[in-house]
């Protein structure tokens, strides 16, 4: 039966009535280092199930598959074999944690040609959550566009170049314009993780619940400046 969907990160809920089902031990996907290796489960072409190998080659992956603005894409990215079928198998890591969902691959052919992707387990625990909460993924609004940051774009803001994502609008409406977020911060940790790129940011926000206060550092005129922002949806006051 299914519980809940969200549209947003490509993810559903559905519930099965049985009981003393075996469950997979839930890792930590921030935990995983680029160069580890993964095992990606599913069953493609109708094979009942199959086991791959591979490389874990980047984190915070965004290949724009998910159509939307409000989309949230932060991929880990493998080498593992991935092709139709696969989507909703278990990524996991050497001593069998789940690490990620099997969620998309990058393709010219419609089946495997390098590169395939999985959510991070930690967004799928949020999302999960909700879906079976409330049936629908509560999301957090912070009220801003950004731009990943480079020297390109520090020089055209007339600032220093600091690894992050910068904030190039802020939205009277959201999170960020009532905790004092300003237009030219660029954000460089959220609750003392590291943000390098606007996937990353879109991760982390996401994986926060609502009400909740999070710490945005931020480098402003040079300085690092940490800003409690409490969490609320586009309609909250």
């Amino acid at each position: 039966r299914l519980v809940g969907r969200d549209e947003s990160t490509d993810m559903a809920v559905i519930k099965i009535d049985a009981k003393e089902l075996p469950a997979i031990e839930i890792g930590n996907s921030d935990d995983v280092k680029v160069g580890e290796w993964a095992l990606a489960v599913g069953n493609p072409f109708d094979l009942t199930s199959t086991v791959t190998a591979g490389i874990i080659s980047a984190k915070g992956r965004d290949i724009n598959i998910i159509k939307g603005g409000s989309a949230i894409e932060s991929f880990i990215q493998t080498d593992a074999a991935v092709n139709p079928g696969n989507s909703g198998g278990a990524l996991v890591d050497v001593n069998g944690r789940l690490i990620g969902i099997n969620s998309a691959i990058a393709t010219p052919t419609g089946v495997f040609a390098g590169y395939s992707f999985a959510i991070p387990v930690n967004l799928v625990k949020r999302i999960a959550d909700d879906l079976i909460k409330y049936g629908e993924f509560r999301r957090a609004y912070l009220g801003v566009d950004i731009a990943p940051m480079d020297s390109y774009l520090a020089n055209k803001l007339g600032i220093d170049y600091v690894q992050g994502v910068a904030v190039m609008k802020v939205y009277n409406d959201g999170s960020a314009a009532s905790s004092g977020i300003q237009v030219n911060d660029v954000v460089t940790k959220i609750n003392g993780k590291n943000v390098t790129s606007t996937s990353e940011l879109r991760e982390l926000v996401g994986r926060s619940k609502l009400g909740e206060t999070v710490t945005v550092t931020v480098m402003r005129d040079g300085k690092e400046k940490d800003v409690n922002v409490r969490l609320k949806t586009r309609n909250d006051n």
